[in-house]
């Protein structure tokens, strides 16, 4: 596997943000249309996935509020819509999942080049709606 900053780094943190009425933070992506994830984005060379988890939470919502980090890892395969990011030889990923807990509905700040919408969902609807399995059972384990 190559190691340049020509490639994403195929190591990730996934974030999801809960508030205390059960609610979990779902976004849509612009591409692939219609994917629904909580807060996730790649590790940069040379940082920690606990700093990552900072980084995205803060770049993908503005908020600023702790993560936890549930010690959890998950390996999967990267999906043909983003496998030109990464180097030619790289077949998957490994994902951190850490979960972000918020009083209320704070405000949320997307990137309307990243995320159309966001939405707070039940527990059970936001999982039905992540289309990823690894975020649908973090919601499922992590969310009380």
């Amino acid at each position: 596997m190559l190691n340049s900053p020509d490639w994403k780094r195929p190591e990730s943190v996934l974030v999801v943000v809960y508030n205390d009425a059960g609610e979990v933070l779902m976004m849509q992506r612009v591409r692939p249309g219609g994917f629904w994830q909580s807060v996730t984005g790649s590790l940069e060379y040379g940082e920690a996935p606990l700093a990552a988890a900072r980084r995205e939470l803060r770049e993908e919502t503005g908020l600023t509020t702790s993560v936890v980090d549930c010690h959890t890892v998950n390996e999967f395969p990267i999906l043909p819509a983003w496998r030109a990011r990464y180097a030619p030889d790289t077949e998957k990923n490994r994902e951190h999942v850490f979960t972000a807990f918020c009083t209320g509905r704070p405000e949320v700040r997307l990137d309307p080049q990243e995320h159309a919408a966001c939405c707070w969902l039940p527990k059970q609807e936001a999982a039905r709606r992540a289309s990823s399995w690894t975020n649908r059972d973090a919601i499922l384990a992590h969310v009380p």
